[in-house]
């Protein structure tokens, strides 16, 4: 059963990074839309990534070196 699962959001990943692709060259409606929700995921996980290492860190932490 788990292994469904994480086929399913392994499916699920290819599909949102091949949509962001297929937007930036210039796709349909619908594919700039599930582009800009992947996109919109991933900084919400990027953001939730750096208030758990702040929350680790004691609020030391300053973010990425990029």
């Amino acid at each position: 059963m788990i292994l469904y699962v994480l086929i399913g959001v392994l499916v699920l990943a290819v599909a949102g990074c091949a949509s962001v692709v297929w937007a930036s060259r210039g796709g349909p409606r619908w594919v700039r839309a599930v582009a800009t929700v992947t996109l919109l995921g991933g900084e919400v996980v990027r953001a939730e990534q750096r208030r758990s290492k702040r929350r680790a860190t004691g609020g030391t932490y300053t973010g990425d070196s990029d």
